[in-house]
């Protein structure tokens, strides 16, 4: 098992809560996790019927025979055993009784705050981190790394990635996406999906979205929350000193995984990424996913955001560190470092009191420029240091 670095997070909320709910995206790793941390704690999959109908039908036995806890697997299939669950936990009152894994948040979520709100602490896994992989899996190069993506299997199976992913929105996406939401134009859907990864690193503009997707927009609006609650988009909302202005403007969207956005997107071989238009939006889809997981593998609140002002001005990433002030990132996915690279942060940092600025590139090598220091891809792990540590700390 590859070492996950959410790995210290789960046992400090063990030690602090009654029960951990474990969520993510199907195929992420959660079960192999949750069973290496907890290797005592027997282990359950409610997407087993005959598991399921034992959690249904009698709650109380199903739970007595885990006197010390367990590790229940896709928990949302069951929810009514969690109004159960709240009496055990508030009669035992032993921390790190029961830990909760779920691939569909909003369903988790819905059973979690209606039954055992205040006695469940939240850990959410994604995809690998790039510096998970590194010790044995060090992508070959950036093209390479951002068409393999970061689900497990990819790696511990040796699956081609168009072969993988076709399956993985066959199988897993479209049934579990099929359970939250009446989706009654499959093809519809399968095109929205595509029409999104098309899109990763833009504004989402949800009328012109639903509009080439033959969709109203309130459909799009609704799949758009359902791909964020599946753990397959994040939307990253304009930074504004007025917090209200970043609840009403417009946000930018991302996948959470380059190579489910390249193979809906139609890439399929490391070399169209060369000259393509994809390279760009993958690269900043990367950079954004990397700081995601690295807020997600601490239990951090997300505090990304991106800038653009009423002039077009705009920097590509901001790691928020108070109210009013952030550091900015430039995401530039060429191999040869430009000078004019350096203006946006220089607006931005004009325009507010940025304790400092970086930028990543898509060449090898750091460059300690005067301006701003500047970070190869394969050095992800100085910028996210440098980014979470100045002006503010985890």
């Amino acid at each position: 098992m590859i070492d996950r670095s959410a790995t210290a997070t789960l046992k400090q909320l063990a030690a602090w809560y009654p029960a951990v709910a474990l969520t993510g995206p199907r195929q992420a790793g959660k079960t192999t996790l949750a069973q290496a941390v907890f290797p005592g704690k027997p282990y359950r999959s409610l997407e087993d019927p005959d598991q399921r109908e034992f959690a249904l039908s009698d709650p109380r036995g199903f739970l007595a025979q885990f006197p010390d806890g367990a590790i229940l697997d896709e928990v949302q299939r069951s929810p009514e055993l969690f109004s159960y669950l709240q009496t055990r936990l508030d009669a035992d009152r032993r921390m790190g009784l029961f830990i909760l894994t779920g691939s569909q948040q909003f369903s988790l979520n819905q059973s979690i705050s209606q039954s055992l709100a205040g006695r469940v602490g939240y850990l959410h896994l994604l995809p690998f981190a790039h510096e998970e992989l590194l010790a044995e899996f060090a992508p070959k190069n950036l093209e390479a790394m951002l068409l393999q993506g970061f689900y497990p299997p990819m790696f511990d199976r040796g699956i081609p990635p168009h072969v993988w992913y076709a399956d993985y929105v066959a199988t897993y996406i479209e049934r579990d996406l099929r359970q939250l939401i009446n989706v009654r134009d499959l093809a519809a859907f399968q095109r929205f999906l595509r029409m999104c990864a098309a899109r990763t690193g833009q504004m989402l503009n949800l009328s012109a979205l639903a509009a080439d997707c033959g969709i109203t927009h309130n459909t799009a609006k609704s799949w758009i929350s359902i791909l964020e609650a599946s753990y397959l988009v994040v939307l990253l909302p304009p930074w504004h000193r007025n917090l209200g202005k970043r609840l009403v403007k417009t946000p930018k969207l991302y996948f959470l995984d380059t190579g489910l956005a390249a193979w809906l997107a139609g890439v399929r071989k490391a070399d169209d990424l060369e000259l393509g238009s994809m390279r760009g939006a993958l690269f900043e889809t990367w950079v954004v996913s990397e700081l995601t997981k690295h807020l997600c593998n601490h239990a951090l609140p997300n505090r990304l955001y991106f800038w653009r002002d009423s002039t077009g001005k705009e920097v590509d990433l901001l790691v928020e560190h108070g109210p009013e002030t952030a550091f900015p990132i430039e995401c530039k996915s060429g191999r040869t470092v430009a000078a004019d690279w350096f203006k946006p942060l220089k607006d931005f940092c004009k325009a507010s009191d940025a304790p400092g600025s970086a930028i990543i590139y898509g060449g090898q090598g750091n460059q300690l420029r005067s301006q701003a220091p500047v970070f190869g891809w394969e050095s992800m792990q100085e910028l996210i240091t440098l980014a979470f540590s100045s002006g503010g700390g985890e």
